[in-house]
């Protein structure tokens, strides 16, 4: 009798541990409001509410675009499915969660705030979408950040000045937006002669100004419009065409050496 009740007791103990385990709560609010935000996941397997409420199994994810880690969401990665809506802040829910790709869908919306209670991200991809808004400063708190690529979108405003915090950053791309004002100089800090970011994570926002990029371009007649002005308009108009060209050359000087000079206090010291 004594060897049938261990070998029961082990039988029990087995399926107990083999048993599928249920979700983390957060993880299952999290997809919920996620699929609901999106509002078109036709394209996507196995997104039900069934599945929500247990999507991991160990390392073995039901969800098509999820990885599992342990029983949690470590991976989400929904890229080039023509999904549309809008980016959930309940995904700040999957706490586990490490990497986000959303990038090439027609997402709308701003990017929410919320993203900064993913401590753990390392991974934030949502380029070729339609966001709009600022970017969030409060990103700044995911200190593990080593990838932010946010490029063709809408986004507007400025680079926040706290992404210098994030010391892990490695890759980092903007362009194609409609940013404003000046680079964050610890973006674009030399090491090795070289940016830390080069022009091309910046450019395609014609208000975005400072190191890495060229000085802006001053705009205005050319001397030669002015001249042919002149010489269109008979003798005493060239006179005052010429008294222009002294004046927008005064002008253009200043200008320059203003653009010069923000421009110099962007630029990091050799």
């Amino acid at each position: 009798m004594g060897a049938w009740t261990v070998l029961l007791v082990s039988l029990l103990t087995c399926a107990v541990l083999l048993r599928p385990t249920s979700s983390d709560p957060s993880d299952e609010a999290c997809l919920t409001h996620l699929s609901q935000s999106i509002q078109d996941t036709r394209s996507l397997q196995n997104w039900t509410k069934s599945t929500f409420a247990n999507p991991c199994n160990g390392f073995t994810a039901y969800l098509q675009g999820a990885t599992c880690n342990n029983g949690r969401i470590y991976k989400l990665s929904l890229t080039n499915l023509a999904l549309r809506g809008s980016i959930s802040p309940f995904l700040a829910n999957c706490t586990n969660l490490q990497a986000l790709d959303l990038s090439s869908n027609f997402l709308t919306g701003p990017i929410p705030s919320d993203l900064q209670y993913l401590v753990n991200l390392a991974v934030l991809n949502l380029s070729s979408n339609r966001l709009d808004g600022t970017i969030p400063p409060q990103l700044s708190f995911c200190a593990y950040l080593n990838v932010i690529d946010l490029h063709d979108n809408l986004l507007t405003g400025p680079i926040p000045q706290e992404f210098g915090l994030l010391v892990r950053l490695s890759a980092f791309d903007v362009s194609k937006n409609r940013l404003s004002g000046p680079i964050p100089v610890s973006l674009s800090n030399r090491s090795r002669n070289s940016p830390k970011f080069n022009a091309s994570s910046f450019d395609g926002n014609k208000d975005l100004y400072g190191y890495p990029l060229p000085p802006l371009k001053s705009k205005g007649l050319s001397v030669l419009a002015i001249v042919g002005i002149g010489l269109g308009s008979g003798f005493a108009s060239l006179v005052l065409s010429f008294t222009g060209v002294c004046i927008w050359l005064k002008i253009t000087e200043r200008k320059m050496a203003l653009d010069e000079g923000k421009i110099s206090q962007l630029m990091p010291d050799y």
